[in-house]
């Protein structure tokens, strides 16, 4: 099921990228690459793929995107089902829904309601129990996501689906449509949200279901449980349909167009991110001089670069870079870890003017003792380095007249500072307080920072994750506050070489050093940060030869059951 999703989502691609229906047979070399692909050969691969994906359809011997069922149908006539979910998180696959409330919206009235608490099967967190009122207790026992949903679906039938911010609810509704028959929601979607900005424009700024229910007083005050929500939706949807037909629209489409976010200039690059595959890596934005602007990495390099030409704007720098792209380089590498590092690298080399995070180690600074104080200095010293020269002096301020124990551990300073704040606070000496209070928050980032890299230079590990080649890995030797080698391990005995290799390089490299080198600050926290999340695909062994070796075992096992799936999909 899960191949034919992803075969429909790779063709509603190859469609939007040639603007119009593609030749079947065009289709199916592309999407399962074949050299040769028959008219009717090519049809039976497809038929099933776009028989249960609502957003294709077949145009003679050629494949197109569908109109949307009950699109043309008038808004009077229509039937709507105002749809909102409560969840354990904001992110689909990973949070899960908890209660399920929806109204049938008929001819401008409210008719039927639908609710159901659901069991997520995980703990509700104290913030989201905070705010909906939601309690485990409640939930336990209640029917499962997927007996819920396929009530509400039933519910909903053909209806046209609408949901304050759609986008969210409707994520969390595919997910689970697709594990029960194996296809996403079809029909027509209506963003509340959307379409009150582009009727309401100019009568408000501010656009929330709160703020909405104030402004057409409805009956029912939205309070985050799904049922009084979607019942103050529902209000607010009929006063918007009413303006929506005085804006002169008269079908369900027409009432779509107005809820879509408006299509921003650099939608109409989208096509430089076509063919981009689905694998970890690093993106090059080049202009018409071939200049890189912007350097990033991804996970997954198709959805990460289809996300800069959605309706979110990106920061000014990057939207700058949007609007001077003439061309995307990728780059694939075997994981995110490679990536980021490539990244580091080039960023490091190219220095791209889009970039926010500049890495310049030249101007990383360190805190050195002068009388009874710290300072700023270049010279390396046991506390840094420090990426930020602001921050750092703050933090020095705040430790004037520290005692000789709080100049050597600054983390022990806080709690006094803090009583001084209060002290200040106390006596109204705000201005005082406000002073202390930025010095106090630039040392708590500064005895952070200094904390985590101490706990980075103490670590001595071999990091290993997949390597580009299919069943190789890539280990990544950390020791001594920096990382001393990256080396490729293949199957077979070559394996053990290049681990010895690596090893070699760690005892040739470490030496007790009482201070950090500020050009290997960037890449030890790039990989403390993959060590202190680790992603599923990655092992972590000693600077133990044989403990490499097994791990880096344990890695390659399911790494070659991959490979060899993807051949015989190949050969099939």
């Amino acid at each position: 099921m899960q191949l034919r999703l992803d075969a429909a989502d790779r063709l509603v691609e190859l469609v939007e990228e040639r603007r119009g229906p593609v030749p079947v047979d065009e289709a199916a070399r592309r999407l399962f690459a074949l050299r040769q692909a028959p008219v009717g050969l090519a049809r039976s691969l497809l038929d099933e793929v776009v028989r249960e994906d609502a957003r294709v359809a077949w145009r003679g011997d050629a494949i197109g995107l569908a109109t949307p069922l009950g699109a043309d149908l008038p808004i009077e006539r229509a039937t709507y089902v105002v749809v909102d979910l409560e969840t354990t998180g904001l992110r689909p696959g990973v949070a899960r829904i908890c209660e399920i409330g929806a109204v049938r919206v008929r001819e401008f009235e409210l008719a039927d309601e639908f609710h159901s608490l659901v069991d997520p099967r995980v703990p509700i967190g104290p913030a989201i129990a905070a705010l909906t009122g939601l309690r485990d207790s409640q939930l336990r026992g209640a029917p499962k996501a997927e007996a819920a949903v396929r009530r509400f679906l039933r519910f909903a039938g053909d209806a046209v689906l609408v949901a304050h911010n759609a986008r969210f609810d409707l994520s969390f509704l595919d997910r689970e449509t697709e594990r029960l028959v194996g296809a996403r929601l079809a029909g027509p979607v209506v963003d509340t949200a959307g379409l009150a900005r582009r009727l309401l424009a100019g009568r408000g700024t501010r656009f929330g279901l709160a703020a909405l229910a104030h402004f057409f007083g409805t009956a029912v005050a939205p309070c985050h449980r799904a049922l009084p929500d979607a019942q103050a939706t529902a209000e607010i949807l009929v006063g918007l349909l009413g303006l929506a037909q005085e804006r002169g629209a008269e079908t369900v489409a027409d009432l779509a167009d107005l809820a879509a976010p408006r299509v921003r200039k650099v939608y109409g690059k989208r096509n430089l991110a076509f063919g981009a595959p689905t694998t970890p890596g690093v993106y090059l934005f080049r202009d018409r001089h071939d200049q890189v602007l912007y350097v990033g990495r991804a996970r997954d390099l198709r959805a990460r670069l289809r996300s800069y030409f959605r309706t979110d704007r990106q920061r000014p720098a990057v939207e700058g870079a949007l609007a001077a792209l003439e061309r995307i380089e990728w780059r694939v590498t075997g994981s995110e870890l490679e990536a980021a590092l490539e990244e580091l690298r080039l960023i490091r080399e190219l220095r791209p003017p889009a970039n926010a995070r500049s890495v310049r180690p030249e101007r990383y600074v360190y805190l050195r003792r002068r009388g009874s104080a710290l300072v700023c200095t270049q010279t390396p010293t046991e506390l840094g380095p420090l990426r930020s020269r602001t921050r750092a002096r703050l933090a020095c301020r705040a430790l004037d007249g520290a005692s000789d124990e709080e100049l050597a551990d600054p983390g022990l300073a806080l709690p006094r500072l803090r009583a001084r704040l209060r002290d200040l606070s106390d006596c109204r000496r705000y201005e005082d307080a406000a002073r202390l209070r930025d010095r106090i928050e630039a040392l708590e980032g500064v005895v952070r920072q200094l904390r985590r890299v101490q706990r980075l230079r103490h670590a001595c590990v071999c990091v290993l994750v997949p390597a580009l080649e299919p069943t190789f890995v890539r280990a990544v030797f950390l020791a001594g506050g920096r990382v001393s080698a990256l080396r490729t391990l293949p199957p077979g005995e070559g394996a053990r070489l290049e681990v010895d290799a690596g090893l070699a390089a760690v005892r040739t490299d470490f030496v007790a050093q009482s201070h950090l080198a500020s050009e290997e600050l960037d890449a030890l926290l790039v990989v403390g940060t993959f060590l202190r999340r680790p992603p599923p695909e990655l092992r972590v062994a000693r600077l133990d030869a044989e403990e490499i070796l097994r791990r880096a075992e344990d890695l390659r096992a399911p790494l070659a059951a991959a490979a060899g799936t993807r051949a015989r999909r190949r050969a099939a």
